[in-house]
């Protein structure tokens, strides 16, 4: 099969010269049968015998060059340094080697582009994650007092003292996970969770964003044991939390958020509800809102949606095998479902 493809594009290749050489034939056959009438057929068997092993030994030295050109061109694609370009050149026909020097000198000169965009790209994520690191000291100072002070400070100014460090212990989170979204290794450790326990517990490390909004919590069903990983669904869970506090209209007394862990027999699935009564999302940007950078309506008018918070939680949920699925409507609120995958343990 692949001998015959071979010669069909031998032949679709060069089908301008066999058309030459197949009227060229005819028109000495006719003259054969003018000038030698008693000899035609001998002739005739002759120059079919002659034409067609020439033009057999033609395909098979087409192909074999073709193969040997097909090898320099696939090193000379893999490194395209100027040994690879003059052995390309040497085994191609003259007339393609101003081509081939041509594209030589692209392909390096955007080798070269590509290697210092690397360095900076790769300096840029060092110099993030050094950043990083340092902030958490003044937010570890900032804790330090709090947790000594505090009592030398109104409540008020003790939440917001303490919403203020955890949204920024939040922005701090979010920009390290995406600088290690493209990390080759990643330290996912999948352990058996209790749930509705773990959604509790992460709530408790985001109470102050949740006071500060005058959020109400609800937990609904049952325990259930699910696999996965304890950071990677905490950052999910954070960000979920985190965007819905961001989304609070001040006119809105009294916002709610719920938890409600269903398992479903049909699909033998675990999945994790978490719903809000805030604005909601429109229809027309539902399907856009994991999408990086995308605010959408609410975010026009919301100054601290930045886009990021749910596309990262759509990175980490690939990650971690969780399906995710979102309805909403204007008004609604905004429902997040999380559906882990069905892990039988050995």
């Amino acid at each position: 099969m692949r001998w015959i493809k071979q010669i069909y594009d031998c032949f679709h290749a060069n089908k301008l010269w066999f058309l030459i050489l197949v009227t060229t034939n005819l028109l000495f056959i006719f003259l054969a049968w003018l000038a030698y009438p008693e000899t035609f057929k001998v002739l005739v068997g002759l120059m079919i015998v002659f034409t067609l092993a020439m033009v057999s030994l033609s395909v098979f030295i087409i192909i074999r060059k073709q193969k040997i050109i097909e090898a320099a061109f696939q090193d000379f694609l893999l490194e395209a340094n100027e040994t690879n370009e003059e052995r390309l050149c040497h085994v191609s026909p003259k007339t393609h080697w101003s081509f081939i020097r041509r594209m030589g000198n692209v392909i390096r000169s955007y080798q070269s582009e590509l290697k210092c965009k690397v360095m900076e790209l790769a300096d840029y994520e060092n110099y993030i994650e050094g950043w990083v690191h340092e902030i958490k000291k003044p937010l570890s100072l900032m804790t330090l007092v709090l947790d000594n002070r505090s009592d030398e400070m109104s409540p008020l100014v003790r939440q917001r003292m303490f919403h203020i460090r955890d949204q920024m212990l939040g922005d701090v989170e979010r920009i390290l996970y995406y600088a290690r979204l493209g990390a080759t290794h990643k330290d996912y450790i999948f352990e058996s969770i209790n749930l509705l326990a773990f959604c509790k517990q992460t709530i408790e490390d985001h109470q102050t964003l949740l006071d500060e909004s005058g959020f109400q919590i609800q937990f609904i069903g049952e325990e259930v044991e699910i696999i996965s990983d304890r950071k990677g669904l905490a950052f999910i869970l954070a960000q979920i939390i985190a965007n819905s506090t961001k989304h609070v209209p001040r006119n809105q007394d009294c916002p709610i958020l719920k938890f409600e862990t269903i398992y479903d027999k049909m699909s033998d699935q675990t999945i994790l509800h978490i719903r809000d009564n805030g604005p909601g999302v429109s229809e027309e940007d539902l399907p856009f809102i994991f999408d990086k950078g995308f605010t959408g309506g609410r975010g026009t008018y919301t100054r601290q949606a930045t886009g990021m918070g749910l596309f990262l939680v759509s990175k980490m949920a690939y990650d971690l095998a969780i399906q995710l699925d979102v309805k909403s409507k204007l008004g609604s609120g905004l429902s997040i479902a999380l559906i882990f995958p069905n892990v039988k343990q050995s």
